[in-house]
């Protein structure tokens, strides 16, 4: 995928209203990725820098530019005049607040967002132990099977079949 992406990198360089760019999550780019929410790479994000989605579209070079050429400028409390009437109301109800309230507001999200990630990975590490407990019993099934003398049944039933074509 890296190739193709520093394709679009080059072909958008000089784009007006769109950035196409790379970030190593694994040294100076670490803050940045934390904050955007990157837990795996690649990943690849789009839209407003405070509030990126991610992207789940293929990784080809064709997909990636077919999606980037129709990136377009997006609502946002710096561009309401692209915003539909619902979303004005919303961002201008949350301008309203004090910053003291809309900062618990945005904790009280990414708490609920964080709990939504442990649970998810408590209930991984669950299915993953459990997974390894299944693959176990299979495997001493398995071998216990072997030693009750199946390979021999087996070899004694072939033997017959030749027998009695004979």
């Amino acid at each position: 995928m890296k190739p193709d992406w520093d394709k679009l990198i080059k072909e958008f360089a000089d784009h007006a209203t769109t950035l196409i760019a790379d970030v190593d999550c694994t040294t100076e780019g670490k803050a940045l990725c934390d904050k955007a929410g990157v837990r795996g790479y690649p990943t690849i994000k789009h839209g407003d820098p405070n509030n990126l989605e991610d992207y789940k579209g293929g990784r080809d070079f064709k997909a990636l530019q077919k999606f980037a050429q129709g990136l377009k400028p997006s609502c946002s409390p710096a561009k309401l005049d692209l915003c539909d009437d619902d979303m004005k109301a919303k961002i201008q109800e949350l301008q309203k607040l004090s910053p003291a309230d809309l900062g618990a507001q945005i904790k009280e999200q990414e708490t609920a967002m964080e709990a939504a990630e442990k649970t998810f990975t408590d209930e991984v590490d669950k299915l993953q132990k459990r997974y390894q407990e299944l693959q176990e019993e299979k495997e001493a099934a398995q071998e216990k099977i072997t030693a009750s003398g199946l390979g021999l049944m087996k070899s004694v039933q072939a033997h017959a079949g030749k027998k009695a074509e004979l």
